[in-house]
């Protein structure tokens, strides 16, 4: 039996018939660019997060680049200013800092999990530093309210990277990833719990001004046609994948039980004593993206779920700061950081995994 990481095929299967009655559609109205489909998901996905706004998005990297662009442009943020981000992402997070001028400073995880800490946050800290991009990595919630209790203590910005988090509820707060800080920024990566048939994102906030400003930075700087208040950026969600993505919003919340069922049975069915499982406390505040497992012979342990046909990806092999593009940040060392990325491994998750591949894939790891 082999058993792949991800079959996206098998994930689109059952929307197959709507998305081709949707493209039938777009076809017919020929409103290709910000048209009905984009308004009604940007409508639908701010109530589904709870937020008074969306904005869709080219990507989600653009997504995260147009929330910190658009605090420039409000003042709030200026070239130079130092932004605490997680040690342990994906490299867009960074890349969004640098790219808009910013310097990122990176905070370490917890000892004992994925998300960042909130200790290492509170130590970095100073009068250069005037915001917090908190990473809700592979899918789990991080520890918000400390994080907003030291933003809202030293002023500084709270944005969320939620990429990896579609319908993660924090139940302290009983609010959901996308509204627990000033602006979030989400990827609808095809792999994503909600994800597009192609590169798609959005940005939600409850900020009216921010709202208004990355409105216009996502469009050429305009809100009229032919009219350029600001200089600006064409990434703009895509009329046909806002159409895939309204087909499959309300089917998220089911999705994300199903993943979260694949979980239990992973830690409550594997056992072995050189694997170690993620440690997950509240299960409404994670929705399971990805299920990251670790161990010490990473290279050993893959060549044996290769000889069983188990699929697998490493999320992410190297830190950014050990990347050629973040070259000038090669002399930091952090070592919770360098013991994660050396050890982690992400074996297959979705909500289309069938329970006999689900204890097919117990049994092989409990053999290791």
């Amino acid at each position: 039996m082999t058993i792949p990481f991800l079959d996206l095929k098998k994930i689109n299967a059952p929307y197959k018939d709507l998305f081709h009655q949707k493209l039938d559609a777009l076809l017919d109205n020929s409103q290709y660019i910000l048209g009905q489909e984009v308004l009604a998901f940007e409508h639908d996905f701010a109530n589904y997060c709870g937020t008074k706004f969306c904005l869709g998005t080219a990507n989600g990297l653009d997504a995260l680049t147009l929330i910190l662009k658009a605090y420039i442009q409000l003042g709030k943020l200026q070239p130079g200013d130092a932004v605490i981000i997680p040690s342990v992402t994906f490299i867009a997070t960074a890349q969004a800092v640098v790219n808009c001028d910013l310097e990122p400073v990176f905070a370490e995880p917890k000892a004992d999990g994925f998300n960042v800490d909130v200790q290492t946050i509170k130590e970095k800290i100073n009068n250069r530093v005037k915001a917090i991009i908190v990473v809700h990595l592979y899918g789990e919630l991080v520890d918000i309210k400390p994080i907003q209790q030291l933003a809202q203590q030293h002023n500084l910005l709270l944005i969320e990277d939620a990429a990896q988090a579609h319908g993660a509820i924090n139940r302290q707060l009983n609010k959901k990833a996308g509204n627990l800080g000033a602006a979030a920024a989400f990827s609808f990566y095809p792999t994503k719990n909600l994800g597009a048939l192609g590169d798609a994102g959005a940005v939600t906030t409850n900020d009216e001004d921010l709202f208004r400003c990355i409105q216009k930075l996502r469009n050429y700087g305009s809100h009229q046609k032919y009219v350029h208040e600001i200089n600006g950026y064409n990434s703009r969600l895509d009329e046909i994948q806002a159409a895939f993505l309204n087909v499959k919003l309300p089917h998220l919340d089911t999705d994300n039980k199903a993943r979260r069922g694949i979980a239990e049975q992973y830690l409550s069915g594997i056992s072995n004593e050189k694997i170690i499982l993620p440690k997950v406390g509240d299960f409404n505040a994670h929705v399971f993206y990805v299920f990251v497992i670790q161990v010490a012979n990473r290279e050993q342990f893959l060549k044996f779920l290769e000889a069983h046909h188990i699929g697998y990806m490493i999320h992410y092999p190297i830190p950014i700061y050990k990347q050629l593009a973040f070259s000038r940040y090669k002399n930091l060392h952090l070592p919770r950081t360098e013991q994660i990325h050396s050890t982690i491994v992400s074996i297959p998750m979705s909500p289309i995994l069938e329970p006999h591949e689900v204890q097919r894939v117990v049994e092989v790891l409990n053999n290791y």
